[in-house]
């Protein structure tokens, strides 16, 4: 997979570098024609069983099994199932993209993600109030000067807790239109600093800042893995 095909349209959680060149610049355009506005919300839910089972294959099976489940329903996430362990697995739809990724609106994006409890306290305040405006008609632009403001009014974290990370391991996830739709990968969230600090975006690095702030407070680095959830081999980028 070309990861920078992959980057443009991944979640907030999961969107990756937005690529150069001509080529992305008429698929992003081809994007913004399929999806130019949210589609029917009857086309972003799933059947609850469904959910939970794909939110849990985000991480490995000995940490989701203990884990809290969210589920999408009509005015935002509820608890599908109490966990035990901090841990708190669901899955995103495509609005926790950045702001100008062309797939925001895309109905087909599944993005199975587990916070560890550091980022359940730090970013999932985020993807829950996110989606709540989303589901209330809020417009891209509303939303983004809303969390543009509610981070000024510290409605928001601010600070990140130490530690903060998720999974997105999911062998069945559907993160954007292009390549192979998919990468098994962990996130690391920190405060906002140069990517170089990481490594990040070098030659041969393996390491790729996903998003370097505004409106959010913080980077989001990712790190690709060679395992799905599962255990079975899962294709690095090229």
């Amino acid at each position: 997979m070309n990861v920078k095909k992959f980057g443009a349209a991944v979640s907030l959680t999961c969107g990756l570098i937005c690529a150069l060149g001509t080529q992305r610049q008429v698929q992003a355009q081809n994007s913004k024609t399929l999806y130019p506005k949210m589609a029917p919300v009857e086309q972003y839910l799933m059947d609850r069983d469904g959910e939970i089972a794909l939110a849990r294959s985000a991480a490995p099976e000995s940490i989701s099994r203990d884990a809290t489940v969210l589920a999408l329903g009509r005015r935002g996430y509820e608890t599908a199932v109490e966990g035990k362990n901090g841990f708190v697995c669901a899955v995103e739809r495509a609005w926790m993209s950045p702001f100008d990724s062309p797939e925001f609106w895309n109905p087909k994006n599944r993005g199975p993600i587990c916070y560890n409890p550091q980022a359940v306290r730090s970013i999932l305040p985020i993807t829950i109030k996110r989606t709540e405006l989303v589901l209330t008609g809020e417009s891209r632009e509303q939303i983004q000067e809303w969390t543009k403001a509610a981070y000024a009014k510290k409605e928001l974290p601010t600070t990140l807790e130490p530690g903060a990370m998720s999974f997105m391991m999911s062998k069945e996830a559907y993160l954007t239109d292009d390549g192979g739709h998919n990468l098994a990968h962990l996130m690391f969230y920190t405060p906002l600093m140069d990517g170089g600090n990481w490594g990040a975006d070098l030659p041969k690095s393996p390491v790729m800042l996903l998003q370097k702030g505004p409106p959010e407070p913080f980077n989001i680095f990712i790190v690709p893995v060679g395992k799905w959830s599962d255990g079975t081999p899962a294709p690095l980028p090229r």
